[in-house]
């Protein structure tokens, strides 16, 4: 597997991560646990050194999982996680969010012992608290950082502005977000802020939550508990007027004789030295198929391909709905 560093940071990773989210949280039925520390394992051995959790999947029972699975492998890998949400104890239901330098000290605690580990390799906030100055929030990760518990530090979700005030006190080693074929908004004004700062950059969803993949089509039905039925861009209208681009995609793919997903996955390798996409799965021969993207190239004539067709086809439906959208990009 071929190695990227985040930015200018020492921080150097696998060029495609693992996403562990859907192992445990949001996309239906949780994987069981045997399964989930096998494919977390089987990751490793494939080369794959970043991995990305956070305490408000389960909630708790990712981190559980990915700890479980990774202290045997400890020195051999990179565990991202986060802090920023208030989480009810009787429940396990999200409070709103809470980046108050107690409750990020709180949440560190509880995250080292879940994962099995003395120390979180990056900690994002994993969304801007507008009830906390971004200086507060930087500051208490700089005290963790100096006290070894933390080794980076990082932001989700954050507009260009809250990303310069939290690096002026803590320098920022990578900011994650969704970026994909079909969700191209961080390259507006959060690329050209990384870039001039020498910050790195991970794109979730890199696979548009599976869509990109091809898998997905108008009369696809998600089993209850999957966050896709709560997005505009999962209704069924939206995914057939979406196919466009997978058609246009898939016909790319066949041309280079690999798959849709590969496609997807080496365009947003092919965009930035310092992006390092997070793709999920539960299914080994997806993780391999995803691993083998790394490898792809793209020619300049190829891009060119792909960007005539992304100018050429209009995405339809919201990311997220109206209250999700309220959380974001601060």
């Amino acid at each position: 597997m071929k190695t990227r560093n985040l930015g200018s940071s020492k921080l150097n990773v696998s060029a495609i991560g693992l996403g562990c989210m859907g192992l445990s949280h949001a996309y239906g039925q949780p994987t069981d646990k045997q399964s989930g520390i096998a494919l977390i394992r089987a990751a490793v051995e494939r080369g794959v050194t970043f991995f990305d959790t956070a305490e408000i999947y389960g909630p708790y029972t990712n981190e559980e999982l990915v700890g479980e699975a990774l202290a045997p492998l400890r020195e051999r890998v990179v565990i991202a996680t986060k802090f920023g949400f208030g989480i009810d104890p009787n429940t396990g239901r999200q409070r709103g969010l809470n980046s108050q330098p107690s409750h990020i000290r709180e949440v560190v605690a509880a995250s080292l012992q879940r994962l099995r580990t003395d120390h979180i390799d990056l900690l994002y906030q994993h969304r801007v608290d507008p009830a906390v100055p971004i200086e507060e929030v930087a500051g208490a990760v700089k005290d963790l950082i100096q006290q070894g518990k933390v080794r980076y530090f990082g932001l989700s979700e954050a507009g260009a502005q809250t990303i310069r005030r939290a690096h002026a006190v803590q320098p920022v080693a990578a900011v994650q977000s969704e970026y994909s074929l079909w969700w191209r908004e961080p390259e507006t004004d959060v690329f050209p802020t990384l870039e001039e700062l020498g910050i790195g950059f991970v794109p979730f969803s890199p696979l548009g939550r599976g869509f990109l993949t091809g898998a997905i089509g108008a009369n696809t039905r998600f089993e209850r508990g999957d966050f896709r039925n709560s997005l505009p861009r999962f209704a069924p209208e939206a995914l057939e007027a979406n196919q466009a681009l997978v058609e246009r995609i898939g016909a790319i793919a066949s041309r280079k004789h690999v798959t849709r997903a590969q496609i997807a996955l080496a365009w947003v390798l092919a965009q930035k030295p310092w992006i390092v996409p997070i793709p999920g799965t539960t299914k080994l021969h997806r993780l391999e198929e995803n691993i083998a993207a790394a490898d792809i190239t793209l020619s300049r004539d190829d891009l060119r391909e792909i960007d005539d067709v992304l100018s050429n086809v209009t995405i339809a439906g919201a990311r997220y709905s109206e209250n999700l959208q309220k959380l974001i990009s601060r």
